[in-house]
């Protein structure tokens, strides 16, 4: 997407009333954000959009938000940050076909049609060293076999998920929470950059924005949107991964689990999942027996 696009796809995505479906309804209705911005009352409202919606429209947002959009859209320029819309063909279709696709997407890094065969790993970031060195061995079998991992920088097993697909000479790609152009947490700049040469990173929020708490159930549905399964590999009770699995079943992906001690709390999230039906996985082996019917080819080891 050029700049002036950009621009005024952040300018229509900024004006009030104007969620994610009615972006989607108002540039398919009228082909791009810059001929949407520019239609009248009538034309806004023949399309199904309420007179005070079109009348903010043909306002347009805050003089103070066109700054913020000109200093995002220069920041995008300057860090040389690729956008993807849901209407891009590059765009990744596993994601596009999730109910709630992110309209548009910052990336940094490539993605490859190999990316398609994807694997989400995730878990707590209080894991144990056990929990990470399986993981980080689940992850780099599956990255040999030609199986691009999914995970969300994250400390813990994220991280781990990363560093084995990374071990695997494979690809792998991660999902932020916060602006593409920040890193969190920040000790993982180096293992960022890895990912970069041999994968992605991926956001849907602005520019600038920080690693709030509440990005993250949303950040989360993008992980699992990206792959054909999601492996939980160490959960506590409370911990984000299980909505990632949670998110996993209803957009009709597979869930697996590693099991973990009964006397670790790390573990009793995902043990809990073992027992309400998730694929209970020992190795690489047994997520590849599910996933190999929907993924053929898969490189042979």
């Amino acid at each position: 997407m050029d700049e002036a696009s950009l621009t005024a796809w952040l300018t229509l995505q900024a004006i009030d009333g104007v969620g994610d479906r009615t972006l989607l309804k108002l540039i398919r209705a009228f082909g791009s954000a810059d001929t949407a911005l520019a239609a009248t009352a009538d034309e806004l409202i023949r399309v199904g959009c309420s007179p005070e919606l079109a009348e903010s429209i043909r306002r347009g947002p805050d003089p103070n938000i066109h700054r913020q959009i000109d200093r995002q859209v220069k920041i995008v320029e300057h860090l040389n940050i690729r956008t993807l819309t849901v209407f891009d063909p590059s765009y990744p279709s596993r994601l596009r076909a999730i109910p709630d696709p992110p309209p548009l997407l910052y990336m940094s890094g490539t993605l490859t049609p190999q990316d398609d065969v994807a694997i989400a790993i995730v878990g707590g970031r209080r894991a144990t060293a056990s929990g990470r060195i399986h993981t980080e061995e689940i992850a780099k079998d599956l990255s040999e076999r030609g199986v691009t991992i999914v995970s969300g920088l994250a400390r813990g097993i994220d991280a781990a998920a990363h560093r084995g697909a990374l071990a695997g000479k494979g690809r792998t790609i991660a999902v932020l929470g916060c602006g593409i152009d920040r890193t969190y947490p920040s000790e993982h700049q180096t293992l960022r950059r890895s990912l970069e040469s041999h994968g992605a990173v991926i956001s849907e929020l602005p520019i600038g924005a920080a690693p709030h708490s509440h990005h993250f159930p949303r950040r989360n549905r993008i992980i699992s949107g990206l792959s054909l399964g999601v492996l939980v590999s160490e959960a506590a009770t409370n911990s984000g991964s299980l909505i990632t699995a949670k998110l996993a079943l209803e957009q009709g992906r597979e869930v697996f689990a590693v099991p973990g001690s009964i006397k670790e709390e790390a573990c009793r999230g995902s043990n809990r999942l073992i027992k309400e039906g998730a694929k209970l996985i020992e190795g690489a082996q047994d997520i590849l027996d599910e996933i190999l019917p929907q993924s053929m080819p898969v490189n042979e080891p």
